[in-house]
């Protein structure tokens, strides 16, 4: 009976956490000074984008959620791992040291690392500050590849050539990762761990995650596992001067900093480790794919987007500004028929095509494919009902994917899922299960399509089975040039 107890709260527990949402107040948008149909114009043109997965959607006004989507097949209690938008945490993080005394944007970043300095140490080298880290201006060539060859990211960056700090703008997330070493000697903690302290846990954040480099250090610059309705909370404590419930949680003065153009960058420049944007004073977090934080203070908003896009995010951000900004009001307007704030679930499009399996079509025989970088080494399709997809990992873990026709259907796996970042000891410090949506269709082309969605991740592939060719075409995050994977 006592054992029986003790699962029955563990299992609670867990539901409880993975579906850590509805934590902020919700009001209608008239109660704010927005109408509703500007939020539901907002979403409308959002979902309309083209080579566009709309994953999640928030609007706040004043610290209150007015409007919020999440497409089917995502959820409110998905996490997503948020690529660049991590930096703009790391940047708190520093803020907060900075604070507590423990370091200065003047610290010589050799001082960190005496083990770890290359035989000659030249003038450039000694002179890189924290500062240059932030603003993007370290004098290092970004080496995009090095972190997936090398496990020891700290010395193989300090040994690379280093040009005049502080003069050129060169965007480099090892500058960020950089970063969360340095915090990480400084206050023997990871940079995970203090920021949980200082600021995850007094916003009340729990469902997140950090991936951890080979040298056991949190990545920085990418990497961070964090749900929709957390991102909308640390950007109101941005909004907010860095103050949460009567709490100075980041110092006020280095959130402005954070938001002031730091680095000229031959546009419209660089915070410590944030960007503005194109509308008045605003300034954003920005994740590849798609991912972001604006924060406005003009009109007291922060809107977070999620998404899995192919096309320039200046789109997106374009909808806000031109679709929903026009249409705020300083104080509340006339309430419509709710009082409530808008909750969308609209559903992404699956697969189009016709629902007949192509001829010939080899249902039930397990087709080996040549070495790729997804780490499939064969796939199957069964039909039993529906069409289901089973992908064998390298290390002989099985996938089983169902494929819904004209809808979504959903399964869960501990195996990795696909990832466009391939550094080493990818996934390190991010846990299960992940979450697969799939569909299918036949295509004009008469080759099968499967459509497949990592949902509390971000990546998307669409898998077209080329038989005659002996190959599978795979479209990642919407690439018009697929990869090519044989079958042998």
């Amino acid at each position: 009976m006592k054992q029986h107890l003790i699962l029955a709260v563990l299992l609670t527990l867990s539901l409880n956490s993975e579906a850590q949402t509805g934590q902020l107040p919700r009001v209608s948008p008239e109660q704010e000074g927005i109408p509703s149909r500007a939020v539901n114009q907002l979403f409308d043109s959002l979902l309309a984008l083209p080579r566009t997965d709309i994953h999640s959607v928030v609007v706040m006004r004043h610290g209150r959620v007015v409007g919020e989507l999440y497409p089917e097949p995502f959820k409110a209690e998905f996490k997503h791992t948020m690529y660049s938008c991590s930096k703009t945490f790391v940047s708190a993080a520093i803020g907060i040291a900075i604070g507590q005394h423990r370091l200065s944007l003047t610290d010589r970043v050799v001082t960190f690392f005496p083990g770890e300095l290359p035989d000659t140490l030249s003038e450039n080298l000694g002179k890189m500050t924290i500062r240059d880290l932030l603003v993007m201006s370290s004098g290092i060539t970004p080496d995009w590849e090095m972190r997936n060859h090398s496990r020891q990211w700290v010395k193989t960056f300090l040994s690379k050539p280093v040009k005049v700090p502080g003069q050129g703008f060169e965007y480099d997330s090892m500058a960020t990762y950089m970063l969360s070493a340095i915090l990480q000697k400084a206050t023997g903690r990871t940079l995970f761990g203090f920021l949980q302290e200082h600021v995850f846990q007094p916003l009340g954040i729990e469902e997140v995650e950090w991936e951890t480099s080979p040298e056991g250090i949190n990545t920085g610059g990418w990497g961070l596992y964090i749900q929709s309705e957390s991102l909308a909370k640390f950007g109101q404590l941005l909004l907010q001067r860095g103050q949460w419930n009567g709490l100075q949680v980041i110092p006020e003065a280095w959130v402005g900093e954070m938001m002031k153009v730091q680095q000229p960058n031959g546009g419209m420049g660089y915070g410590y480790q944030m960007w503005p944007c194109e509308y008045a004073d605003a300034f954003r977090a920005d994740g590849a794919l798609g991912q972001y934080i604006l924060v406005v203070p003009k009109q007291e908003m922060v809107v977070v987007i999620t998404e899995n896009t192919a096309i320039d995010g200046i789109r997106q951000r374009r909808l806000v500004w031109n679709v929903l900004m026009p249409q705020v009001s300083a104080g509340a307007i006339r309430r419509g028929k709710s009082t409530k704030s808008i909750v969308r679930r609209d559903v992404l499009a699956p697969v189009k095509g016709k629902k007949v399996i192509p001829q010939q079509f080899p249902i039930g025989e397990t087709l080996s494919l040549a070495p790729n970088r997804y780490d499939w080494k064969s796939i199957k399709f069964t039909k039993h009902g529906n069409l289901a997809l089973t992908l064998t990992m390298v290390d002989g873990t099985p996938v089983d994917i169902p494929l819904g026709y004209g809808k979504w259907l959903s399964t869960s796996t501990q195996a990795a899922p696909a990832y466009s970042i391939l550094a080493q000891d990818r996934f390190h410090g991010v846990s299960g299960p992940f979450h697969i949506a799939g569909s299918y269709a036949t295509g004009n082309d008469h080759l099968l399509h499967v459509q497949l969605l990592y949902t509390n991740w971000v990546t998307s592939l669409e898998v077209m089975v080329d038989l005659p060719a002996r190959r599978l075409l795979v479209y990642e995050n919407h690439s018009t040039s697929p990869y090519e994977i044989k079958m042998p």
